[in-house]
C-alpha cells in the first residue's frame, strides 16, 4: 500500500497483467437494463452509492470556468499511459464524463502518485482523480466527493471446488491464502477465525498457492483478482464464490475524487455530476467497459 493505504498501488508485473487483461476486455462489455430510470447490468454488478430519493443540489456550474484534473500513469484499468503516453483509464474517461455534464473545459495531467496531493496543495490543480482512497489519514488533507466505487473484497477458489458460499462456520479447517500484512489477512483473522490462515509474501506467491492446490481459498483485492480469474496467467483455473465483503473498517470508505479543503463549489458540482452519469446510466455503460467481469 501507498502511503498509508492511499489505495493499493500494484507491482510493474501486476500493472501489466491487468492493462493486458483490460485491454483484451474493453468493447465487450454487455448490454445494460433499465430499472428505475436507471441503466443495470446483465450478469454483472455495478457499484453505486447513490440514493435517487437524495439528488444533490445543482451548484452554479457558471463559476467553473476549468477544472484540472491530476492523475498518475501506473494503476491500470483505472489510470495508465495511453500509446500515445496520454493519461486514459477508467477515472480519466469518467472525469471527462463530468466536465461535459457541468459544461466546462478540463485538463488532466499525470504527476507521481505520491506528488498529487502535494501538488493540489500548491495549487497546480483543483482535483485529483487517482483511485484515492477516502480514510481518516486522506480527510485530514483533502475535501472528497460522495464516493464513486469501492474496491471489495472476494474470496477465489479452484473452478472445481464444490463450494458456493464462504461464511465462517463453512470454512473449519480449510487453508485460505492471503497477502501478509494486509487488511485483508486481519479480516480473516477476526472472522474466520476457525480457518487456517496462510499468509504469503505477495500476491503472485498466494495465487500460486491456490494454483497449485496447496490451499483451498485465497482471499484479497476483488478488482485484481476479477483480472487475473478472466486473463491468461490464471489458465481458468478458479472462480470467486462468496461475497462481496465491503465492511469499511477493514476496506475502507471507498473512492472518491479529492479537492483542496474547503473548495465547495467544485466538491459540490463533482457530486451533482456523478449523480447526473448514474441516473442516466453513463456511468453503468462506462464501468461495463472496463469491468465487464464484476468484482461485485
Amino acid at each position: 500500500m501507498r502511503r498509508h493505504l492511499l489505495r493499493p498501488a500494484p507491482r510493474l508485473a501486476l500493472a501489466a497483467m491487468l492493462l493486458t487483461a483490460a485491454a483484451g476486455l474493453l468493447g465487450s462489455a454487455p448490454r445494460a437494463s433499465a430499472q428505475d430510470g436507471v441503466a443495470l447490468p446483465v450478469g454483472a454488478g455495478v457499484p453505486g452509492f447513490w440514493d435517487p430519493r437524495r439528488r444533490p443540489e445543482r451548484p452554479d456550474l457558471s463559476r467553473i470556468q476549468s477544472i484540472r484534473f491530476l492523475t498518475e500513469l501506473d494503476y491500470p484499468p483505472f489510470n495508465y499511459a495511453a500509446p500515445d503516453g496520454n493519461p486514459t483509464g477508467f477515472n480519466i474517461d469518467l472525469a471527462r464524463q463530468l466536465c461535459d455534464e457541468i459544461k466546462t473545459s478540463c485538463t488532466i495531467q499525470a504527476r507521481r502518485f505520491d506528488l498529487l496531493l502535494d501538488a493540489l496543495d500548491d495549487n497546480r490543480g483543483d482535483a485529483v482523480i487517482a483511485s484515492i482512497a477516502i480514510t481518516p489519514a486522506t480527510r485530514r488533507r483533502v475535501d472528497f466527493t460522495d464516493p464513486y466505487y469501492r474496491t471489495p473484497a472476494r474470496f477465489v477458489a479452484r473452478a472445481d471446488n464444490p463450494m458456493r458460499d464462504v461464511l465462517p462456520e463453512l470454512v473449519e479447517g480449510k487453508k485460505i491464502a492471503v497477502v501478509a500484512g494486509t487488511a485483508h489477512e486481519a479480516f480473516l483473522k477476526e472472522m474466520f477465525t476457525a480457518a487456517e490462515v496462510r499468509a504469503y509474501a505477495n500476491a503472485e506467491a498466494a495465487r500460486e498457492a491456490l494454483r497449485n492446490q496447496d490451499v483451498d481459498l485465497l482471499f484479497g483485492d476483488g478488482v485484481t483478482l476479477a483480472f487475473w480469474i478472466n486473463g491468461s496467467e490464471s489458465a481458468g483455473c478458479c472462480a470467486f464464490r462468496g461475497g462481496p465483503f465491503l465492511e469499511s473498517r477493514y476496506f475502507g470508505e471507498g473512492v472518491g475524487i479529492a479537492v483542496r479543503r474547503g473548495n465547495d463549489l467544485l466538491r459540490q458540482a463533482l457530486n451533482w455530476a456523478l449523480f447526473r452519469q448514474w441516473e442516466k446510466g453513463a456511468f453503468t455503460d462506462l464501468w461495463l467497459r472496463y469491468f465487464p467481469i464484476s468484482p461485485f
